[in-house]
């Protein structure tokens, strides 16, 4: 579908859904987006949903300021893949052993390795700006009580909540790794401490959602936050190409026979802010919950612990501001999800996964997530499908 416009105070809203299908407090959130005086453009994803400060699936487009709110809390999340050599004739009967490999190389949710992981111990792995990011730490928020040496040893780890490890099949037969995490602790930390130094700055103090709060261009909030906010997304994107590393030492032992070998990887932001020009006006562009789809451009748009991702190209569409959806997108909360799901639901709709199947993980049922192939049929004029993806193991933080 192209997108449906609605009215908005000061732009419209662009949507690639059915508005009549968002949630009220979702739409709220939006509009009130559409009030901020520094707004340019606002794009709404067909994976959109209520969400913590501002609305998931949304692509706010401000020229001299930035909401970071609007950014989440998890700075830098998103996704990495890599297609392997390996092909469905190469797994094994029983899947358990695997999943346990993982898991023993890569801590979840609140784990942490032991010792830092130096880049220079894995196979090919560029360490070309390493000591650079590193020697930026310093820089960064001081009120933020986070040693270095935390830090470094929470990098190549997974974290909680909706991140995952995958291994799946595409239509072909071909192995993919996936993986999705952030910035963990350290952006979250980071994200509180100035969204509360944004809240108390005057000119935001006539806003009609204090969640709104922004940064404005030359100012020293805004500096720092931007310091911040960019070393917070390396962090990210660090952190992912860790676990990837970590991921492919395991594959390669588990499969030591076949001498799997890696495609480049793909990898995504989608809560982050860029530098970006439309129209002739250089404009900060936030996507929260949504990924950039250049022309040409790569990206994965994962579904649930049970359900299809995608592999996909951009299209470039500038209504969009060159987005796309970052998945398929909750359809109700998780306290929602606990109620109304259980264990034996969560078995059902898992089956064929090797994957956790306990009551932690109720609140990451695909029954709570938005269909994944309605999701990418409202997309179509936003991104192209490169590969149909179903994962066969899944790892859960």
């Amino acid at each position: 579908m192209s997108y449906v416009e609605i009215p908005g105070a000061r732009v419209p809203v662009r949507m690639w859904t059915d508005p009549a299908t968002v949630e009220d407090g979702a739409l709220r959130q939006l509009q009130n987006v559409a009030t901020l005086p520094w707004i340019e453009g606002l794009a709404v994803m067909p994976d959109v949903h209520y969400g913590k400060g501002a609305t998931v699936g949304s692509v706010i487009a401000m020229r001299g300021a930035v909401c970071p709110a609007a950014v989440g809390v998890d700075i830098g999340c998103g996704m990495s893949a890599v297609r392997t050599s390996l092909t469905a004739n190469d797994l094994p009967g029983d899947l358990t052993r695997l999943r346990s490999r993982i898991e023993q190389a890569i801590p979840v949710g609140r784990g942490m390795h032991t010792e830092p992981l130096a880049p220079s111990r894995f196979h090919a792995l560029p360490t070309e700006g390493w000591d650079t990011f590193w020697s930026r730490f310093d820089t960064v928020a001081q009120p933020v009580h986070f040693r270095r040496d935390r830090a470094a040893s929470q990098m190549g780890t997974l974290g909680g909540g909706n991140h995952y490890i995958e291994l799946l099949l595409d239509t072909d037969g071909a192995v993919w790794l996936t993986l999705h995490s952030g910035s963990r602790n350290i952006g979250k930390e980071l994200a509180e401490y100035h969204i509360g130094v944004a809240q108390q700055l005057p000119h935001n103090q006539g806003l009609v959602d204090r969640d709104l709060a922004v940064f404005v261009a030359d100012t020293p909030q805004m500096a720092a936050y931007r310091n911040d906010l960019f070393w917070a997304q390396e962090y990210a994107k660090y952190n992912r190409t860790l676990m990837m590393a970590l991921l492919k030492d395991v594959v390669r032992k588990e499969f030591k026979k076949a001498k799997p070998v890696f495609e480049p990887e793909i990898s995504c932001h989608h809560n982050y802010v860029a530098e970006e020009r439309y129209d002739g006006m250089d404009l900060l562009v936030t996507r929260k919950g949504a990924i950039r789809a250049g022309a040409g451009e790569y990206g994965i748009i994962p579904g649930s612990m049970g359900t299809s991702s995608y592999i996909v190209k951009g299209l470039g569409n500038t209504a969009a501001f060159n987005s796309a959806s970052h998945g398929a997108g909750r359809r109700m909360s998780r306290g929602a999800a606990k109620r109304r799901f259980s264990t034996r639901d969560l078995e059902e709709q898992t089956r064929g996964v090797e994957c956790r199947k306990d009551s932690g993980v109720v609140d990451e049922i695909p029954g709570a997530y938005k269909n994944i192939d309605q999701v990418m049929e409202q997309q179509r004029d936003l991104v192209e499908v490169v590969a149909k993806l179903k994962q066969f193991v899944c790892v859960k933080g």
